[in-house]
């Protein structure tokens, strides 16, 4: 969800496209479920059976996100500076979301601003988990003030991942980031009881969410660090979609198939594919991040004021109000947050 103003050293690729596209599957998953909850009608889901397109999403923003925020290190000036900048990124957007989420949407959705604990609503926001107020969106399908949020803890652990993994020299050892990126994989393929981790929660986690979130943000990032050994062209990118959609349909192979194959086809677009008028623009003004903090509430409402409005009007009609929304947040909070030194 985040963007390194810049990108990795260069400005003419195709990683903003790419982050607009991820925000508008995640509106495109959240039609069908937030209408009925069933997630049977949402198009990836009913037409492979496994991953939606909400997941693939996620994913995409992982990878994307693992690839230049290991730019991103590799450039800081030192640790401090680095985390900084991450902060600086993730922080003022999300704060600004869950302040409207909380005043804003949560009295239109029904909820009860008197039983709202201000300080640990603050509390909340500082540890950039999804605000929550009682009553709202009571009854709902998906009754969540703004469930979309819950990624965004888990990409700033990333970001101290990444910045464990710098100061133990993981990021120049290629053999060993490799070898724990095959630990994470193996984790996501093996798919084990992590019920005894639960005690972890409050540090990590779902422990389910935060190894498969990991695996795709250091798949990202090792096809920066191995970007040398990684060729992208059109011949590898036809290659890859052809397995990807013979993997899409195996339930063991499609999350890892779309973290390499998919991670494959994501780079070769933003990098080998010349940049389009879209990602130029988002140089200048990029929505991706208020678009996807904003849909989720944005969507809600139009199911409880709109009933019997068809999934399909109601994700056109978010994805208009909310990349304005994004528009404003990137111009009031984030862009003005990132320009201090």
């Amino acid at each position: 969800m985040s963007r390194e103003r810049g990108g990795p050293a260069r400005r003419d690729n195709n990683f903003g496209s790419l982050r607009l596209l991820f925000a508008t599957l995640v509106v495109v998953a959240h039609a069908p479920e937030l209408t009925d909850g069933n997630r049977a009608r949402e198009p990836l889901t009913w037409l492979f059976g496994t991953l939606s397109f909400g997941a693939l999403a996620v994913d995409g923003f992982f990878l994307v996100s693992g690839y230049l925020i290991v730019a991103s290190f590799g450039r800081a000036r030192s640790v401090g500076d680095y985390l900084w900048r991450r902060v600086r990124r993730i922080y003022p957007g999300f704060a600004l979301a869950s302040v409207v989420s909380l005043g804003v949407v949560a009295p239109l959705a029904g909820g009860d601003l008197v039983a709202l604990d201000p300080l640990r609503a603050l509390g909340r926001i500082l540890r950039l988990q999804v605000p929550e107020v009682p009553g709202a969106f009571a009854g709902q399908p998906n009754p969540a003030l703004n469930g979309a949020m819950w990624s965004i803890a888990y990409e700033f652990r990333c970001y101290l991942l990444v910045a464990g993994l710098g100061l133990l020299g993981c990021l120049r050892h290629r053999g060993a980031y490799l070898a724990i990126l095959l630990v994470f994989g193996t984790l996501v393929c093996a798919r084990p009881d992590l019920s005894g981790l639960r005690g972890l929660r409050s540090v990590v986690g779902d422990p389910g969410e935060a190894i498969r979130l990991a695996t795709a943000f250091l798949c990202g990032g090792a096809f920066r660090l191995f970007a040398d050994r990684i060729p992208l062209d059109r011949r590898g990118a036809a290659l890859a979609a052809i397995l990807l959609v013979l993997a899409l349909p195996v339930p063991i192979l499609a999350e890892p198939a779309f973290l390499v194959l998919g991670g494959y086809l994501t780079f070769w677009f933003a990098l080998a594919v010349p940049a389009n008028r879209i990602s130029l623009a988002t140089n200048r003004t990029d929505p991706s991040y208020g678009l996807y903090l904003y849909a989720w509430p944005v969507q809600n409402l139009m199911v409880v004021g709109f009933p019997g409005l068809s999934p399909i009007w109601s994700g056109l009609v978010t994805l208009l109000a909310a990349t304005v929304l994004g528009i404003a947040s990137w111009h009031l909070v984030e862009r003005p947050a990132l320009g201090r030194g």
